[in-house]
């Protein structure tokens, strides 16, 4: 508190410096290089405040030499201090530090005298004499002091704005009239804004949310993940050292240029998903930022599956991973597998042992589960019998569950020396039976990241409290250390990813497979006919946020239907047939009609469809007792059909007594201007039966996982009759459709082919989203 007083702060910022215990912790340390009877100038205690405030942890044994400086005033104004920042941050890697070139770098002693400053403003204005006149005051006076400050980087920042000002006065003269109402006009834009930002702030809450849900409508920021990628602020490639948290060796440097000359200075990421299920829409969001960060830097991603479990993992998750990644239209740089380096990670796990970093336990999984263990009493055994005990576990001599290697190190969440190698006597896909020792996640991650030089390892946030582990095992083995940055993930209500859950919704016959359209498995969204460009569009719009946050549905639904508006072919079908006579039909016979596929741009091609005495309309246009607000067919009121010319009139209703079924016998005319109806209907004739399966939410709960809303378990909150099947009518061109193709059936919503059709003998339909209007909105 009093070097924080000593500083000069406010009561208000010292209270918010002492919420932070790492700058509190810097400015004492900083104190403490000072001699005890100093008194430092107001500028020098901003100075100092400012460096502390920014000074990376990687830079730390830097502070006392800064501290220094300031004092004897060779780093005397706010620029100096963030140019020496930014050097001892550039050079934490190297083995000297050369304090000429910092002092040079630095400009200290580098005075600017008055007479450069009038010479540089001078020659600055005179190049932007016009400009200057033409606007006057309105002139841009920051683009000014930038190109000033490119001829005298170390010019005071007051000196060179009074001079400028001075210049500015002796070119233009005093303010005029006109001069002062262009002001005027610029400082109103501000106080509007303020006004409208009142008027929100007062606007009753249902208002606000109506006008938030219309600015959510308009898409803002980057259309795509790579447009998004490119605006990251990660680090280049061989600055690993300046990112918060990066661990500082003696060969650092030398790592870091090897890496460097291995690859090229390219951007290396990676995909890593486990073969042992299938990809969910919270891998969407890791497929897109791994590949597209590497490709809005000109680099590459690998596709790396982490097969270190080997109970679990299977080929056809190997395959069925692939092709999810490859749909949504990312193409790897090389498919590379944990197990290509199984005994690269076992050399290396040798290595720690000999270095007395690892060792091994017979601790029980019981025992060793949660974040207060008891200290493992073999911790310090000797580190030959180590050697021999983890030979003896490779060798198959040791029963499964009798023994684990593990690492000597704490977590930042307090868990003490996590498991780096287990015994299973379970094959392998890939390797057989040649192992019965299989690496942990934590364990092999970062050293298959720094085998293959991955320049970003991108994560979410639950591993964050994994970074200082990833950054320890590398130096330990003194390879080079790639740099962790984490990401929010991305949840989605209303439905469950977890590979085990979705697993026991299949068995219990609650859902048929994973790529059942209610999942939110990625088979599961493309089998219900989500576009993959939906998807990433989808996962730029919710950013790379830090920041945990749960999309409802509706969200990613929008995103598709912004798609499907555009890449899905019109036509009509209809759920529900009601089948209507046309008594005078006013055609010889069945004729074909063209129908544009898309309405708004007619030059993208049509279809025919036919028509004929007998038509087929939806049961729901049909009404015999409707009141006013009904637009569609009634007894007595008439209804148009789409692109027939036509409008129909009811002359008799006909019943089944039998199987209570309708239909109508209609008589039509013609649609003239002066004589229309009101509504006009879609309808097929000489129609193709086809299934059409409609999806509901699968949970009645936003989180199903949550005990508190849903005591009896996620199992418990499945909604009944989730997906409804109906026998409809289309038109036969449909017949020549293709797996996965997407259509809009008019007034219906978005439809695509299931692959069904191709073992049951008809067409098979997914509704994927209702049209973005009330499904239930009078047409």
């Amino acid at each position: 508190m009093e070097r924080l007083q000593a500083l000069g702060l406010s009561d208000q910022k010292i209270k918010e410096t002492l919420k932070n215990a790492s700058l509190t912790g810097t400015i004492s340390r900083a104190f403490s290089y000072l001699p005890s009877d100093v008194e430092l100038s107001a500028s020098q205690k901003s100075l100092l405040f400012q460096m502390c405030s920014k000074l990376k942890p990687q830079s730390a044994h830097f502070l006392e030499m800064l501290v220094n400086k300031i004092h004897i005033g060779a780093l005397d104004t706010s620029l100096r201090v963030d140019t020496a920042l930014e050097y001892v941050l550039t050079n934490v890697a190297k083995t000297t530090f050369d304090e000429a070139a910092f002092d040079k770098a630095c400009g200290v002693g580098v005075v600017v005298t008055p007479e450069e400053v009038e010479w540089a403003v001078e020659k600055t204005v005179a190049k932007h004499r016009e400009d200057i006149l033409q606007h006057r005051y309105g002139f841009n006076v920051g683009k000014l002091l930038t190109e000033i400050r490119s001829l005298l980087p170390w010019v005071d920042g007051k000196a060179l704005k009074c001079e400028v000002d001075v210049q500015i006065f002796d070119l233009l003269g005093p303010k005029t009239e006109a001069d002062n109402v262009q002001g005027k006009k610029k400082r109103e834009k501000p106080v509007l804004a303020e006004a409208a930002s009142k008027i929100v702030h007062k606007m009753p809450e249902k208002l606000k949310e109506v006008s938030s849900a219309q600015h959510e409508d308009r898409p803002e920021g980057p259309r795509t993940m790579v447009d998004l990628m490119r605006k990251v602020d990660f680090h280049r490639p061989g600055e690993n050292f300046k990112t918060d948290g990066y661990v500082v060796t003696p060969d650092t440097e030398r790592l870091l240029k090897e890496h460097l000359l291995r690859t090229g200075g390219k951007v290396r990421t990676r995909f890593p998903p486990e073969p042992n299920g299938i990809l969910h829409i919270g891998h969407a969001k890791a497929i897109n930022i791994n590949f597209a960060f590497a490709a809005a830097n000109d680099g590459v991603c690998f596709l790396r599956y982490d097969d270190t479990n080997p109970e679990k993992e299977e080929e056809k998750f190997v395959r069925g991973i692939r092709d999810i990644v490859e749909w949504l239209g990312y193409k790897p740089f090389k498919v590379t597998y944990s197990s290509d380096y199984f005994q690269q990670l076992y050399e290396f796990a040798v290595q720690l042992i000999r270095k007395n970093l690892a060792y091994v336990c017979h601790q029980t999984a019981e025992q060793m589960k949660g974040f207060t263990t008891e200290v493992s009493k073999w911790r310090e055994r000797p580190i030959a019998e180590n050697l021999a005990l983890f030979e003896d576990m490779k060798n198959g001599k040791i029963d499964e569950g009798a023994a684990t290697l593990r690492m000597k190190i704490t977590l930042e969440e307090g868990k003490m020396d996590p498991v780096a190698y287990r015994i299973k006597f379970i094959p392998h896909h890939r390797t057989g039976t040649q192992w019965c020792i299989y690496p942990t996640y934590d364990y092999t991650h970062c050293l298959c990241d720094s085998l293959e030089d991955i320049t970003h390892s991108l994560c979410t946030k639950e591993f964050q409290s994994r970074r200082s582990s990833y950054y320890w095992l590398c130096n330990a083995l003194n390879i080079y250390c790639p740099v962790q940055w984490e990401y929010a993930r991305l949840n989605v209500n209303y439905t469950v990813v977890s590979k085990r859950k979705i697993n026991k919704l299949i068995t219990e016959n609650v859902v048929n497979d994973w790529d059942d359209p209610r999942l939110f498995t990625l088979s599961a969204l493309r089998r219900k006919g989500y576009p993959a460009e939906a998807i990433n569009n989808f996962c730029a719009q919710m950013g790379i946020t830090g920041a945990q946050t749960s999309i409802d549905p509706s969200a990613l639904e929008a995103a598709v239907r912004d798609v499907l508006n555009i890449t899905a072919r019109r036509t009509m079908a209809v759920l529900y047939p009601l089948k209507i006579t046309i008594t005078n039909y006013p055609h010889n016979g069945p004729i074909r009609l063209a129908i544009t596929d898309f309405p708004n741009c007619p030059e993208k091609g049509s279809h025919d469809v036919w028509f004929d005495r007998v038509v087929y309309i939806e049961q729901s246009d049909f009404s015999e007792q409707a009141d006013k607000s009904f637009r569609r067919l009634t007894p007595g009121q008439t209804v148009g059909l789409k692109y027939t010319g036509l409008m129909l009139n009811v002359e008799k209703i006909i019943r089944d007594a039998e199987t209570a079924s309708v239909e109508l016998v209609c008589r039509s005319e013609p649609c003239t201007a002066t004589n229309k109806p009101k509504a006009y209907i879609h309808w097929v004739s000489k129609p193709v039966q086809t299934e059409v399966r409609l999806y509901e939410k699968l949970f009645n709960h936003k989180n199903p996982e949550d005990t508190g809303d849903v005591p009896g378990g996620f199992i418990s909150d499945c909604a009944p009759n989730t997906m409804r099947s109906t026998c409809a009518y289309v038109d036969e061109y449909l017949l020549r459709s293709q797996m996965y193709e997407k259509f809009q059936f008019e007034r219906v919503g978005f439809f695509s082919v299931d692959p069904d059709t191709a073992n049951s003998g008809q067409l098979v339909f997914n509704r994927t989203v209702m049209l973005k209007e009330d499904s239930g909105k009078n047409n």
